[in-house]
């Protein structure tokens, strides 16, 4: 309730009105009103983009021929008549092909009937069909069981009076349409075939439009997509017709392949019209999914209908089972996987899509739309979505992958990954370009605050196990890395262990604890420190890991370092050199004066006042330069001429 003045009541002020920091923009909305308005102009414009679609993939596929001929010195013109008409005539072949084909299946109908009748007499006298009969039977018996209460109604209604007229018998009319004139009886023929005759002649047009004017549609699209970066999109447009191409080239040889090695079998198995279900299986491998489910079912259809006995059908049957996961799971991924650049779920996703949207059309041309999207968003950066979706390109780097799995608690994920990693890179490259980086992001978090103290305690178990199940692991590179190139996470030259074992140990070295790993105060520094251990150790350096809270200014007195060479401090220090890294190498080098130091900040923002700020030997910013100044000082040590350094007691 308000409080009253002289002047009136007091009116309270308006509260402040502060938008939440998670408070999404208006502008979202934006994306999905652009998505809903492609989609509905692609639905309602399927009758005109259909054919521009079937003409622009096709000229990818045409285009390296037309460029072929021009090459030979023949004109534009002619190249791309030439061209047109070889694929006319093709398509015109294989159609003559199959309607020949067809209309000598039609004439022994009549007697694949009469296979098909004998079978099913023989089906129904086997003891499967008496079964079928037996349990169709009570079917019967039960549903007869009703029939008296039925022909009790019916008697109980009145009987008919005997002086009653009977009742009139209903007028049969008969109502006849006039014959069709000719040209009603010539549309009713021609309009199945006007629509595919009229898209037909649509793509055949655009075709020649677009092999004619290719260089000028290139330069128009470059345009569209931005002159200022012609080298982007130059290299846009050649990828997606370098991927088109093969993928075209590579499934058609494919389908060719299958269609051939069906029509043989089924000519070496005696089922007729081999040529027919030969071509039949070749164009329905086009389709995705079902197209081997159909190329299958109609010739194990006939085999069964010609055949009195069932060997035929087994034998067809076999066929394809052993012919289809061959090609499917076999040969399609060494072609496909380099060819499309698609992930198994964008290839179905996109076959629901299209399908939806144009029809068995759409199921035909969805990969190829598919991937011209993909290389799109490979190159537009507007468009990277479409990539991140449907392409076979990890979504995640390895470094974000470990991270993802150390920080939903899952060790187990995380050393899969870790094995998958290994068989092309050496424990140590691991380490230094995954799980290195993979804590940074994890230290960066916590800087940020963002990382609960239960997140913080499973990221650190997380790491700690994936550390000891790789301590029986050989520190070496994999005899079948990567050449070279960056095909994985580290090619041959990144994946081979650095800072090799030395030759000669000095006997001092080898005992446990001379080299003392020093954790920072970090929640990962103690794990990073663990990691230059298990390295040093399997150079056969005696090593040993001391937590930070040992070497506290209330317990620096009784901390017993042993048989120290050497004191490696090693801390995640994301935002500089802290402070208690100061004190502690003060702390350390007043307990130990005559024992090297060295300070490794791995992944800092800023190491370049470190050497002034730590007062230290060395001072290293990798884990790979705090193992090979390490190895660099014990070859020293072990040098001809040199004596080894006898540990100062622990009372210095």
């Amino acid at each position: 309730m308000a409080s009253m003045t002289p002047e009136g009541p007091l009116i309270p002020p308006r509260p402040t009105r502060i938008a939440a920091a998670e408070t999404p923009r208006a502008a979202m909305a934006s994306p999905v009103v652009i998505a809903a308005v492609i989609i509905a102009g692609l639905y309602f414009g399927r009758e005109i983009l259909i054919p521009i679609a079937i003409a622009l993939l096709l000229s990818f596929v045409l285009g390296p021929l037309v460029h072929f001929l021009r090459r030979v010195r023949i004109p534009r013109l002619l190249a791309v008549g030439l061209t047109v008409m070889l694929t006319m005539g093709v398509v015109a072949a294989l159609a003559t092909l199959i309607g020949v084909q067809v209309a000598d299946l039609a004439g022994d109908v009549p007697r694949y009937r009469a296979t098909i009748e004998r079978k099913v007499e023989g089906l129904r006298e086997s003891p499967v069909g008496r079964i079928t009969e037996y349990v169709a039977g009570i079917g019967r018996a039960i549903h007869e069981a009703g029939a008296p209460e039925r022909g009790d109604k019916q008697a109980d209604k009145p009987a008919a009076e005997p002086g009653a007229e009977p009742e009139p018998k209903p007028v049969v009319v008969e109502t006849r349409q006039p014959m069709p004139g000719p040209l009603e009886t010539a549309e009713k023929l021609l309009s199945p075939a006007l629509k595919p005759l009229a898209t037909a002649g649509i793509v055949v047009v655009v075709l020649i439009f677009v092999l004619m004017q290719r260089e000028d549609l290139r330069d128009r699209m470059i345009r569209l997509a931005g002159s200022s970066d012609l080298h982007r999109t130059t290299v846009a447009m050649d990828d997606a017709a370098r991927r088109l191409s093969r993928y075209f080239v590579a499934q058609l040889a494919l389908n060719a392949a299958f269609g051939v090695a069906i029509g043989a079998g089924l000519y070496l198995i005696g089922v007729p019209n081999p040529v027919l279900w030969g071509i039949f299986a070749a164009l329905m491998r086009f389709v995705p999914y079902i197209g081997a489910f159909l190329c299958a079912l109609f010739p194990m259809a006939l085999a069964a209908a010609v055949d009195p006995g069932w060997n035929m059908l087994i034998a067809t049957g076999l066929l394809f089972v052993v012919l289809e996961p061959l090609v499917g799971q076999i040969f399609e991924p060494m072609l496909y996987g380099h060819s499309t650049g698609l992930s198994p779920l964008a290839v179905l996703v996109s076959a629901l899509f299209w399908t939806w949207l144009w029809g068995p059309i759409g199921l035909l041309l969805s990969t190829p739309l598919t991937v011209c999207l993909v290389v799109l968003g490979r190159h537009v950066d507007k468009l990277e979505f479409l990539d991140v979706l449907f392409g076979n390109t990890p979504a995640l780097t390895p470094v974000e992958n470990f991270y993802q799995r150390i920080l939903a608690d899952d060790p187990e994920e995380a050393q899969e990954h870790a094995d998958l990693i290994l068989a092309e890179c050496s424990l140590s490259a691991y380490y230094d370009t995954v799980v290195v980086k993979g804590l940074e992001l994890a230290a960066r978090d916590a800087a940020r605050g963002v990382l609960t103290v239960e997140q913080k305690s499973a990221i650190r178990e997380s790491v700690t196990e994936l550390i000891e199940e790789l301590a029986e692991r050989d520190d070496a590179a994999p005899e079948d890395a990567p050449t070279g190139g960056g095909k994985g996470v580290c090619d041959r030259e990144d994946g081979v262990p650095f800072a090799p074992k030395p030759p000669t140990l000095p006997e001092a070295w080898t005992r446990s604890g001379a080299v003392l790993c020093v954790a920072g105060r970090g929640f990962l520094d103690e794990a990073a420190a663990a990691i230059l251990a298990q390295l040093l150790a399997k150079r056969g350096l005696g090593t040993r890991v001391v937590p930070f809270s040992d070497l506290a200014r209330a317990k620096i007195d009784a901390f017993e370092p042993g048989p120290a060479q050497l004191v490696c401090i090693v801390s995640l220090a994301i935002a500089g050199e802290p402070t208690h890294l100061r004190r502690l190498a003060r702390r350390l080098r007043q307990r130990l004066p005559k024992v090297p130091l060295l300070v490794g900040l791995w992944q800092a923002d800023d190491v370049a006042t470190a050497p002034t700020a730590i007062p230290a030997e060395t001072h290293v910013a990798t884990l790979r330069g705090a193992v090979e100044a390490v190895v660099g000082m014990v070859r020293e040590e072990g040098a001809p001429g040199r004596s080894a350094r006898t540990p100062e007691p622990a009372e210095a």
